[in-house]
């Protein structure tokens, strides 16, 4: 599976943004596909994921109620709606996956910048 991930930028506080994330190749046996993020210095955190199927999305407690995960299944894309951006919210936002093999996300697209200007 190949993730492409875009949709980063520049936002003033209390802005929105759209990230997408397509995947392609074999996607055969993958079970569920979300969004992490990574501030600078900081460690790797779990943003929001959906099912495979489209169904039972899940999002971090940071995230909850502002960020929308869903899934276009026809295209193979999945997009986080990310509504009242807090600077707080500035990091590099990677896409992966978590096949059915596995219990936890093992194959990762490259990331994409989301700033939040205060």
């Amino acid at each position: 599976v190949q993730l492409q991930a875009s949709g980063g930028g520049l936002v003033q506080a209390g802005g929105s943004l759209k990230l997408s994330c397509r995947a392609s190749g074999r996607t055969f046996g993958v079970y569920a596909i979300g969004w992490f993020r990574q501030a600078p210095g900081k460690e790797r955190e779990f943003v929001a994921s959906i099912a495979w199927s489209g169904i039972n999305p899940n999002y971090a407690d940071s995230v909850k109620d502002r960020f929308t995960i869903v899934k276009d299944n026809a295209e193979n894309t999945v997009y986080l709606q990310m509504n009242s951006l807090k600077s707080e919210d500035t990091a590099v936002y990677i896409c992966a996956v978590r096949p059915s093999s596995r219990n936890n996300y093992s194959i990762w697209g490259q990331g994409t910048l989301v700033t939040v200007s205060s």
